[in-house]
């Protein structure tokens, strides 16, 4: 198809081939999103595909190495740690997903309110921020938890409080520095209210850091939870979940069945270090002048 030049015109590439684009470009962001879906897949079909029951005991298999039977090796009470650290990925995951989509979804509205009206609104938003920021933020997820019971759903809302200033602060900045730019003042002169302003001009051109920290946090996240548990104010055993197999296996290490906190904390480690690759592909999918 040409125009009236007679040059050639390109077809607007759709959000698909923007995606494969980016990934293409970049083989690190690639690498990412393959371990992402790599434990995704653990995370729905895990419990379905690993060989033994994750909670059964057997004493007589007790702290038995790696071997073709268990491929992890056994814990102390002879469950297979394979099994274990593969169905625990869907509540680590879980709880990072909701705390950071929770914090995500508060902390964008709040700060884009703070920083698009300013005001009072704008002070008081800093003062409460300030206050939340002033505790050392494991801390204050360790004092909520202990406040509200160990459960998965006090963890999660803990982790998500800890998180909203780091979401508030990013969106009031980048919503400050453009709500007088040019893009969004003719958006107002043709007739856009204030709300549809902000909400599709203004906010979109905020997310591409936005999804740092969002990979961020996601990591921040797992290890937050693991964290609580390791200490044993997270989930509760005999559940499987990262953090309390490397607790339990921590107290093996001196006696040289490593393999029982090696495993989790592995898996631990890999996750968090997915989502950190993630952050720059995340950035370059949303950015909207990536897509020219």
């Amino acid at each position: 198809m040409t125009d009236a030049t007679g040059i050639p015109t390109r077809k607007p590439d759709g959000a698909g081939a923007h995606l494969i684009h980016v990934l293409r470009e970049n083989p690190v962001t690639l690498l990412s999103f393959g371990m992402f879906a790599f434990f995704l897949l653990q995370a729905f079909f895990g419990a379905y595909l690993v060989p033994h029951d994750p909670l059964a005991t057997n004493a007589a298999n007790a702290l038995q190495p790696p071997n073709w039977t268990h491929w992890f090796g056994t814990d102390n009470l002879g469950r297979d740690v394979f099994s274990r650290v593969v169905v625990a990925t869907r509540l680590d995951l879980t709880i990072s997903v909701l705390a950071v989509a929770i914090s995500f979804v508060i902390g964008s509205v709040l700060g884009a309110v703070a920083g698009y009206w300013g005001g009072w609104i704008d002070a008081v938003l800093n003062r409460v921020l300030d206050t939340i920021m002033a505790f050392p933020l494991f801390v204050l997820a360790m004092g909520i938890v202990a406040a509200l019971g160990n459960t998965v759903e006090n963890i999660i809302y803990a982790t998500a409080l800890i998180n909203i200033p780091f979401y508030a602060r990013l969106v009031r900045a980048e919503v400050n520095i453009r709500r007088e730019a040019g893009f969004a003042l003719a958006a107002r002169l043709s007739g856009n209210s204030h709300f549809r302003t902000l909400a599709f001009h203004i906010f979109p051109n905020a997310l591409p850091p936005m999804m740092v920290q969002v990979s961020l946090n996601m990591g921040w996240a797992i290890l937050n939870a693991a964290g609580l548990s390791f200490i044993g104010l997270g989930v509760r055993p005999p559940t499987p979940e990262w953090g309390i197999m490397v607790a339990e296996g921590a107290n093996f290490i001196i006696s040289g069945h490593w393999w029982v906190a090696l495993f989790p904390g592995l898996w631990l480690m890999l996750a968090v270090f997915t989502f950190n690759l993630m952050g720059d592909g995340l950035r370059d999918i949303v950015d909207p002048r990536r897509r020219t």
